[in-house]
């Protein structure tokens, strides 16, 4: 895998797609020549006119890194039929690694048939484009760049019992709202229009200010965006999971299907199904930060040992490197 030329197509930013950055250091780590294509980044009128739309520069940037892969995150723009052409257009082998959960299976199961190899986040994804295409597709879950997500004991506005960092979602607010009473401290975009306004600390504009809104935590509360139902149809944890576990501070996460094929409850976090679990959690651990101390020690060591980018683009090289 040493000497491989990488190109990773996503969208790069310090916010909500810092991990694509970090998804390139970790293959320079493991030897490989990394060039970017940020998504975000949108021609003017007159490139559109001149032929430089997505697919032509697409094809030119593979072709000026010379890539043997070109790894896409996501990317929700390029579709089918485009991959198909830059296939063959370009010398390189075509993967994506979807990040994301159920919300969008449906789109992945319809992209998913034009790359050479194809990764989704979890077993729910990958179950819903084998129904969908017939097609097995690999498991390769996110994970966290422990240099980045580290232990850091924060003060002042950083500094709160309980915490949770995220967008406000309904689901969210009516979980969070039995909180309160145990010094409660939100941070994301769309809190302050909410009954929890006063609560909310900032948004999180970027990673440092992340790391330091949960450094500051005794004790992290994770809700993903929707609940597992009751056919455990929602089953992938999500980029927090690993970013809380590898900071190192006490994680209360809503149960997921595939959560304990990375992290063990009571060993690693502590697991609720419901409100009322939630709020007596939160309780417990507040009143025994030793102990709820030791999880998120066994978490960051769990993260260090499997859970880290590197783990992961490597079993991504390993996976492209078998189509």
């Amino acid at each position: 895998m040493s000497g491989l030329s990488v190109l990773v197509v996503a969208e790069f930013d310090d916010a909500g797609h810092a991990h694509a950055a970090q998804r390139c250091r970790a293959l320079e780590r493991l030897g490989c020549h990394v060039d970017a294509f940020d998504l975000r980044e949108k021609p003017g009128l007159l490139s559109r006119f001149t032929g430089k739309d997505l697919r032509a520069r697409l094809q030119k940037a593979a072709e000026a890194s010379k890539a043997d892969v070109v790894l896409v995150i996501g990317g929700p723009e390029i579709d089918a039929d485009m991959v198909r052409h830059l296939k063959g257009a370009t010398r390189a082998r075509w993967a994506n690694w979807f990040p994301d959960d159920m919300r969008t299976a449906e789109d992945v199961a319809k992209r998913a048939p034009a790359y050479d190899r194809v990764f989704v986040a979890g077993s729910d994804v990958a179950a819903r484009v084998l129904a969908a295409t017939g097609a097995r597709v690999e498991v390769i879950p996110l994970g966290a760049d422990p240099s980045i997500y580290r232990p850091l004991r924060s003060r002042d506005l950083y500094r709160a019992n309980v915490v949770f960092a995220g967008s406000a979602t309904a689901r969210r607010e009516a979980l969070l709202a039995g909180l309160v009473e145990f010094g409660l401290a939100v941070w994301g975009e769309g809190w302050r229009r909410t009954s929890l306004k006063d609560y909310c600390r900032g948004e999180v504009p970027n990673t440092e200010e992340y790391v330091r809104a949960y450094g500051g935590a005794s004790v992290a509360v994770n809700i993903h965006h929707t609940a597992r139902d009751a056919n455990g149809a929602e089953a992938s944890v999500n980029q927090r999971l690993f970013e809380v576990a590898a900071i190192g501070v006490p994680q209360i996460v809503d149960d997921r299907g595939d959560l304990r094929q990375h992290l063990e409850p009571g060993r690693d976090l502590m697991v609720f199904h419901d409100a009322d679990e939630l709020k007596m959690l939160v309780a417990a651990a507040l009143q025994d930060l030793p102990t709820a101390d030791l999880t998120g020690a066994s978490a960051r060591k769990q993260v260090l040992a499997r859970h880290t980018y590197m783990h992961r683009m490597k079993q991504v090289l390993e996976g492209v490197k078998a189509s």
